[in-house]
């Protein structure tokens, strides 16, 4: 029941902030912004977070709502994957949301310099994946994943304010991840396109 009722409060959250958007009518408009506080206030009691978390999170949009994209890069070195450890200790693909002055491809090689310290080039799309049928847990926003096969040029880790290491591991030796932000489905996905003589990008 949970992922359905997220799922409803996301989609009343998108009808509201459309329907806030285009509305002429004072009176509609009121609507829509109760309809907006109903949803937030469902997501909250689903998730366990203050609904000023949630309105912040969830109600911070204008305009027609369209996904979040969030880049990750996959780098190899001696046949072993690059994982950067977050603060929580879990390990996933560098990666994060993509800035708003950035192309996707940009994105991965700015998240790869800031959360691994290396200097990167994008090589080859390896899959544009919808996030809700992939990971958990659901967001209540949709949200847009694209996986690219980069190249590191140089550099070494740095310590910063989102990791507090990285390494390179095999396929086989996956540490506790991240799930929410990559899978270890979608990490066998980059080793099967480092391996591939021809990759055909993957997507939803």
């Amino acid at each position: 029941m949970e992922d359905r009722i997220v799922r409803w409060a996301a989609e009343l959250q998108s009808m509201a902030q459309t329907g806030l958007y285009y509305c002429g009518d004072d009176f509609d408009r009121e609507r829509y912004l109760r309809i907006r506080e109903i949803a937030a206030e469902m997501a909250a009691e689903r998730t366990g977070l203050p609904v000023e978390k949630v309105t912040g999170l969830f109600c911070g949009d204008v305009g027609y709502q369209t996904p979040k994209v969030d880049t990750r890069a996959a780098i190899f070195q001696d046949g072993k994957i690059l994982l950067v450890q977050e603060k929580n200790g879990a390990w996933a693909l560098p990666g994060g949301w993509c800035e708003y002055n950035l192309s996707p491809a940009e994105n991965a090689v700015k998240e790869v310099k800031e959360e691994a310290g290396l200097d990167a080039a994008v090589r080859m799309l390896i899959a544009v994946q919808d996030r809700q049928k992939h990971n958990k847990p659901d967001y209540a926003y949709g949200v847009v994943k694209i996986f690219y096969l980069c190249e590191a040029l140089g550099g070494s880790f740095v310590p910063n304010s989102e990791t507090v290491g990285s390494g390179y591991f095999g396929e086989d030796g996956l540490p506790p991840l991240a799930a929410e932000k990559c899978t270890e489905e979608q990490i066998g996905m980059c080793f099967q396109a480092s391996r591939a003589a021809l990759w055909t990008a993957r997507f939803d």
